[in-house]
């Protein structure tokens, strides 16, 4: 077991703050890797725009200014077919020149192989129409079929600017295409890292919240008195070594129980042996065995008498106290009919119910709980005994069984002074009496209810002082119905 407990321990790093700051880096990775990402998408995307849009730009100057010009050479043909001036021989062929660095501006571009051809075709086109310009037709024909030839270059020239539209309307929808992709590798970035940081920050939820759920349940152990079963605080080093302090200090806190329960097994036993013969010696002294006694000597006997009698309660609470903490970890278990428990109590203390005058209030319904019978009997006894206690002669006492959800509660409550706001918190400590019991006509030795509430977290079940509609002490038991492990 210490071997698994290392190996755990050495995944964690070697103090609390340096794991704090991993675990800040690794739920802040993944989303600086989504942001890199996402920053060199967007960078690509945007040159693409600028060269595609360049070249979209390019290609459609081009081809307007490919379609003016074949409309200038067109009619700079007809001129001098008409005029036969040399001169505008001249300016075609400025034209011209203009014409093939426009053609080789537009070859540069990206084109496809149908946009490529009608190029061609356009630059052949023309070419052969120089070359018969060159020949000086004469004849009418001629020239209608070189004036025709150049109404074909037009169109040419018109399908090229087509071209560079369908080259823009390319670019377009490459970008279009891109721009999708780059979409859905963000929105992939986005489903990746969002599930992925929920699971590291469970994860390091986990590793850095476990050593501090440990040392807070071992804390709460202790603060208990639940002193049973080592600590191992797996977590840092430091927080390895504070749960080292800790189980050091366990160690410290067993040894001091034992000693506690050593020492009140000595006094108590080595206390009932004289006090014993006080009590007997007092006892025949108030008898007149040892002569008739006047009143004063009376009276300094009766205060004997009451005192060893206090003192020999105390001394039966210590070693009720005692008893009560080495058996209330054991549970001897069987179904146990809870409303059968609290009439057989009723009826152990029907004596002094009698005798004061005090009416019982009782609503039970017919429930069965797996439970220790004496111990459930003792929780009772203590809560029955206190409401009568407390309860002034001719008062009333209530008790209540009913089933609630998958539990089952208990009620009993007096019409006693009531238990102090400032008594609540601690009314279930050993040995603690509340004002009334310290003050008050009632002296008990601090218990009942201590007892009581151990005897019923040993059933997993719950005891607590509760609001009632009428004055006086109220206290509700809660137990579980389902089955319990015999321990």
């Amino acid at each position: 077991m210490k071997f698994g407990l290392d190996a755990i321990r050495n995944y964690y790093p070697g103090s609390f703050l340096r794991l704090l700051l991993l675990a800040f880096a690794a739920v802040v990775l993944p989303l600086m890797i989504a942001f890199v990402n996402a920053a060199l998408l967007i960078e690509r995307l945007s040159d693409q725009s600028q060269t595609a849009v360049g070249q979209a730009a390019q290609a459609a100057r081009a081809s307007r200014l490919l379609m003016e010009q074949v409309t200038t050479l067109e009619r700079t043909v007809r001129q001098y077919l008409v005029l036969d001036d040399p001169v505008l021989l001249d300016d075609y062929d400025r034209v011209r020149k203009r014409f093939k660095l426009t053609t080789s501006e537009l070859s540069l571009l990206p084109l496809d192989e149908a946009q490529l051809v009608e190029l061609n075709k356009t630059i052949d086109k023309e070419q052969d129409l120089f070359e018969q310009l060159q020949r000086a037709p004469a004849r009418p024909a001629e020239k209608r079929q070189l004036i025709s030839g150049y109404a074909d270059l037009s169109d040419l020239a018109r399908r090229v600017l087509d071209v560079s539209n369908r080259l823009t309307d390319r670019a377009v929808e490459r970008l279009r295409a891109t721009a999708a992709h780059a979409q859905e590798i963000l929105w992939w970035h986005l489903f990746a890292t969002v599930p992925l940081g929920i699971l590291i920050c469970v994860a390091l939820t986990f590793f850095i919240a476990r050593p501090i759920r440990q040392l807070d349940q071992a804390i709460r152990r202790l603060g208990g008195g639940q002193f049973g079963g080592d600590i191992h605080i797996s977590g840092p080093a430091d927080l390895y070594q504070l749960g080292g302090r800790l189980e050091w200090l366990r160690q410290r806190l067993v040894e001091a129980e034992e000693q506690k329960q050593l020492f009140l097994r000595h006094v108590s036993h080595e206390l009932k042996t004289p006090l014993t013969a006080l009590r007997e010696g007092s006892e025949l002294l108030a008898d007149g065995t040892a002569g008739t006694l006047s009143p004063a000597q009376s009276q300094i006997v009766t205060i004997l008498k009451e005192k060893s009698a206090q003192l020999q309660a105390m001394i039966d609470g210590m070693l009720n106290y005692q008893q009560a903490q080495e058996s209330v970890a054991r549970l001897h278990l069987a179904p146990v009919r809870v409303d059968e428990v609290v009439r057989r109590v009723l009826s152990d203390h029907r004596l002094a119910i009698a005798t004061r005058g005090i009416r019982a209030q009782v609503r039970l319904e017919p429930l069965t709980v797996s439970a220790d019978f004496e111990k459930l009997r003792v929780v009772i006894d203590n809560l029955v005994s206190n409401a009568i206690k407390y309860s002034p002669d001719g008062g009333t006492i209530s008790l209540g069984l009913r089933r609630r959800a998958s539990n089952i509660e208990i009620e009993v409550g007096d019409a006693g002074p009531g238990i102090p706001n400032e008594d609540r918190e601690r009314i279930f400590d050993w040995f603690y009496r509340g004002r009334h019991g310290r003050h008050g006509r009632v002296s008990g030795s601090g218990l009942g209810l201590a007892i009581a509430k151990e005897f019923v977290r040993a059933h997993r079940g719950n005891i607590q002082v509760a609001e009632g509609s009428a004055p006086g002490a109220h206290f509700r038991v809660t137990l579980p119905m389902e089955p319990l492990v015999s321990q």
